[in-house]
């Protein structure tokens, strides 16, 4: 069984689809401009892509706390888990690397990622049995391509149908191109989070957004089941409709949750910056407080790094920091981190106030 065939512009041209796609744009507009207005909109790639890795990874069962996230080091000691979430976040930015450097996404950049993600190099899948079964029952769903000529030719198409100059709506064009990877399958390993990768880029090198932050997997993860069934039912039934309404009401929903997310973000950092110039004026530079913003959990090897202080001075900062009620110092592991806990309680707890309407 092959990849579908991609739908015609026509058959896209209704009610529901259009409707969803105003507000997705509307939002999507908002979330970019945004992203703008931020000092150092960098520190959204930073904090934001961990969010994504955790969510993403929890849809393949790769389960991980936010702690254990943000206070993250590469020692042995670090769970299997954490390490596969790194990986992603590694990925990511492998990817949004190329794109903005290239403004295309190739066959390479999608080989690079999942090599990321993976760690491993074993490329498109060239033997075959490979099949998508039923997690509860065992029973087989869906059978993807087998022939590796086969999946090489439906990922040169699919790369031909991302840089495609048509009339399709931009955004259509990602809910249809996951559709049709996840379809394809290439990989052995890693196509779900490879898949949500693919996502943000093209959405990058459409111009919806500057940096790859919109973090679809957490709305994927919340109506996981209909993310399945969709994706089954349009291989079977050849109708689009309804798969391409529930992407675009996702990327909806998340743009607008992410809009309330960094608005209060870009206040707590207001907030924060007035109290660090007014309590400890010594300290204060924009450079600190971006710090404290890019890292939840800093620690002494970040602040040297980003102020170009040495090892006392920063240590001194981090620990005046404390003593003055900014971060909260935790010992974890054999490391110092310092928590900006109004931050990480800010990003722990977003939700998505429209996901099952």
């Amino acid at each position: 069984m092959i990849a579908l065939q991609i739908p015609s512009n026509a058959s896209l041209e209704v009610k529901a689809i259009w409707q969803s796609l105003a507000e997705a744009h509307r939002y999507l507009a908002e979330l970019k401009g945004l992203c703008e207005s931020l000092p150092n909109s960098a520190i959204l790639l930073d904090t934001l892509s961990i969010q994504e890795a955790k969510d993403s990874s929890e849809i393949e069962n790769i389960i991980t706390t936010h702690d254990e996230l943000y206070a993250y080091d590469q020692s042995s000691s670090a769970s299997p888990a954490a390490k596969e979430v790194q990986n992603y976040i590694a990925a990511l930015r492998v990817g949004y690397q190329d794109v903005r450097d290239s403004g295309l996404i190739r066959l390479g950049t999608i080989l690079r990622v999942q090599e990321e993600v993976e760690q491993t190099n074993a490329g498109l899948r060239k033997l075959p049995g490979t099949v998508l079964k039923n997690q509860t029952t065992g029973a087989i769903v869906y059978e993807p391509p087998q022939d590796a000529v086969v999946i090489e030719k439906l990922m040169a198409d699919l790369v031909d149908f991302i840089h495609a100059k048509d009339e399709l709506d931009p955004i259509l064009r990602m809910a249809i191109a996951h559709h049709q990877f996840e379809s394809i399958h290439p990989f052995y390993d890693g196509n779900g989070r490879t898949g949500r990768i693919l996502n943000l880029l093209i959405l990058q090198r459409e111009g919806l957004l500057d940096l790859p932050v919109l973090y679809l997997s957490r709305y994927i993860t919340s109506t996981k089941s209909q993310y399945y069934q969709l994706l089954q039912l349009t291989r079977e039934t050849n109708n689009w409709v309804d798969w391409c309404v529930y992407i675009v009401k996702g990327i909806a929903v998340t743009a607008k949750s992410e809009i309330k997310l960094i608005k209060n973000l870009r206040e707590l950092m207001q907030t924060t910056k007035h109290r660090l110039r007014a309590e400890l004026p010594k300290i204060y530079n924009q450079d600190l407080l971006n710090n404290l913003f890019r890292y939840p959990y800093t620690k002494i090897e970040f602040v040297e790094k980003d102020l170009g202080v040495s090892r006392i001075t920063a240590a001194k900062h981090l620990d005046t920091l404390a003593k003055n009620g900014f971060v909260e110092k935790k010992k974890i592991g054999r490391k110092n981190f310092y928590i900006n806990r109004p931050l990480f309680e800010l990003l722990t707890q977003i939700t998505l106030d429209d996901e099952r309407s």
